[in-house]
């Protein structure tokens, strides 16, 4: 029997262990980083951040054709969808492809907005292959300072 097995401490530690080792055997990614994340291997991959202005999500997404990209807000949840189709040659006695690792098709993010996000207000930009949102936030989330008057 394995020592650390019988050892309580250890015994959550090892099964992790073993966790992310059968999880590397069969090719899954990482566990998402964020309760907003998703899996590792999502098109498009995206980073999102926050500051006292707004949400940002930068979306990366090379050689898709922008007029193929919708972005669209709907009841707190902003969906990226579109396709990307790459210039593979196809199968032939001349051509053979050994590998396409590159993604080639339709995708669909959804990505869930902070309560103080506001979606009347989002605005998307494509430049480089990256796909940059703005979600300002609600002037009412906002600090703002009050002012205190003298009683009499």
């Amino acid at each position: 029997m394995y020592a650390s097995l019988t050892l309580p401490g250890d015994l959550a530690g090892e099964f992790e262990l073993l966790q992310r080792q059968m999880d590397q055997l069969f090719g899954h990614g990482a566990s998402p980083s964020s309760i907003r994340a998703s899996q590792r291997g999502a098109f498009p991959p995206i980073n999102m951040g926050t500051s006292p202005e707004a949400v940002e999500i930068y979306a990366f997404a090379p050689g898709v054709d922008i007029e193929k990209v919708d972005v669209s807000v709907e009841k707190g949840l902003l969906t990226i969808a579109g396709e990307r189709n790459t210039a593979l040659p196809e199968d032939s006695d001349k051509v053979s492809v050994f590998a396409a690792e590159r993604f080639d098709g339709a995708f669909r993010r959804v990505v869930s907005l902070p309560d103080d996000a506001d979606p009347t207000r989002v605005e998307a930009r494509y430049r480089d292959g990256i796909l940059r949102i703005v979600v300002p936030k609600r002037e009412s989330s906002k600090p703002r300072r009050i002012e205190v008057k003298q009683s009499r």
